[in-house]
């Protein structure tokens, strides 16, 4: 039987029978390994080999450092003054509660670059705060969780390491080609909200003048400078990407302790929460790397290219396919995992065409993350839900139009690329 049809019905198999993704692509390789290595092509032992290898990468060290540097921040209290610098500046708009939500997570961004440290923090903050000021709990939801995505697009992205470490990639470069459409996608949420802040009559805050605009802004101050020191320190070439994450790190608890809301005795609590957090993301990636191993080894790209040109020559159509492939595939991947199975088998198309790899790279991140906010796998949606305590499907539910402004903003993107490579290609 061909490798391909195995280990894809072996991984999907597992899945919906409710296995965690993680062990659905370990199983999976085994199983496949063991089919191949009943014809003695491929020995065992290249299952923890893969894992191992996945795992021994420089770049990919990036992650936990950038995990590491979000808990420090927000055990120092951080999130809680960027809610306020946000709230200073949108709060008294109407609907200002779900504006802050949105900017919030736009300067949240340049902390951890992870999508469910935002939601968490974030969420575990203002889902409560939105709902005890009469917004729907399901709106409260869709708010956070679309906004969430942003995190893994603006610089520093997690996704972005990922990309470039399984592309070959300049993660500068995917870096700076995140700011615009995040920024974009972060506005576009915003429009999202003031329609249903007017239809609804959602509460609409006051002003309370430039003075306190300007205290809030002192009080964040040392979060906003991070990501000015993380990103100059990259695009500059001071620093590597994974650098950068010890960089981070070591503000994050001097900023911390200096605040005296770090302590000493608080470091155990937060090293074992990112080592925690860290774990799981690396469990993923090394399995990951096994399928993605044997879909090389079966020629899949190949398989898939020739599919794709047979369809169409239009290199166009190409680039929205493959875009659609990947938001499809989020339903039932989580986004890291998703990156490494998919970037090495598209990669070799994008090659033969001419796509710029970076436009489609930081698109591609996109619509990777807006899997994690759907059913079955949606991470976010599950942690959103849990904070306001209401069944998932109705957070999807309420989560739908963000979704469809978030896909349509992708396709005038796809035919846009200035927009996205432009500072790209200052740097690649």
């Amino acid at each position: 039987m061909n490798i391909i049809v195995v280990v894809l019905t072996s991984f999907f198999v597992l899945v919906l029978l409710g296995f965690p993704i993680a062990f659905s692509m370990g199983i999976a390789g085994a199983v496949t390994v063991t089919f191949a290595a009943g014809a003695g092509a491929i020995p065992l032992m290249i299952v923890p080999q893969r894992v191992f290898v996945a795992m021994d990468s420089f770049s990919l060290m990036a992650i936990p450092f950038f995990i590491l540097a979000g808990e420090l921040m927000n055990s120092s209290g951080i999130t809680r003054k960027i809610v306020q610098f946000a709230g200073s500046l949108v709060g008294h708009v109407r609907g200002g509660l779900a504006h802050v939500n949105i900017l919030a997570s736009v300067l949240f961004a340049g902390l951890s670059g992870s999508a469910v440290a935002d939601a968490a923090s974030i969420g575990g903050m203002l889902i409560p705060a939105m709902e005890e000021d009469g917004y729907d709990a399901d709106f409260s939801v869709a708010v956070t969780a679309a906004s969430a995505c942003v995190g893994p697009i603006i610089p520093p992205s997690i996704c972005a390491v990922v990309y470039s470490s399984m592309s070959g990639l300049s993660t500068a470069a995917l870096f700076a080609g995140g700011v615009v459409p995040g920024l974009l996608l972060a506005l576009s949420q915003m429009v999202i909200v003031v329609f249903f802040a007017r239809k609804r009559g959602y509460h609409k805050g006051s002003w309370r003048g430039l003075s306190y605009v300007g205290k809030m802004f002192i009080s964040a101050l040392p979060a906003l400078v991070m990501p000015l020191i993380i990103l100059g320190g990259i695009l500059s070439g001071i620093f590597s990407a994974t650098e950068a994450g010890v960089v981070a790190c070591v503000y994050g608890a001097a900023v911390g302790l200096a605040s005296k809301e770090l302590r000493i005795k608080d470091f155990p609590k937060v090293l074992l929460s990112a080592a925690q957090t860290a774990g799981t993301t690396m469990l993923v990636i090394g399995f990951a790397q096994v399928l993605s191993w044997l879909l090389t080894r079966g020629n899949f790209a190949t398989i898939l290219c020739n599919g794709l040109f047979s369809l169409t020559s239009n290199t166009q159509m190409v680039f929205i396919l493959l875009l659609i492939g990947m938001f499809i595939l989020g339903f039932f991947i989580d986004t890291t995992a998703l990156l490494i199975l998919a970037v090495p088998v598209i990669a070799p198309i994008i090659a033969t065409t001419s796509i710029n790899p970076y436009h489609f790279g930081n698109l591609a991140i996109i619509m990777a993350i807006m899997g994690a906010c759907t059913p079955p796998v949606g991470v976010l949606l599950f942690v959103c839900c849990g904070i306001a305590k209401i069944p998932v499907m109705r957070g999807a539910k309420a989560l739908a139009p963000f979704l469809v402004v978030m896909c349509l903003l992708v396709l005038a993107l796809s035919f846009c690329p200035g927009l996205v490579t432009g500072l790209s290609s200052l740097i690649s």
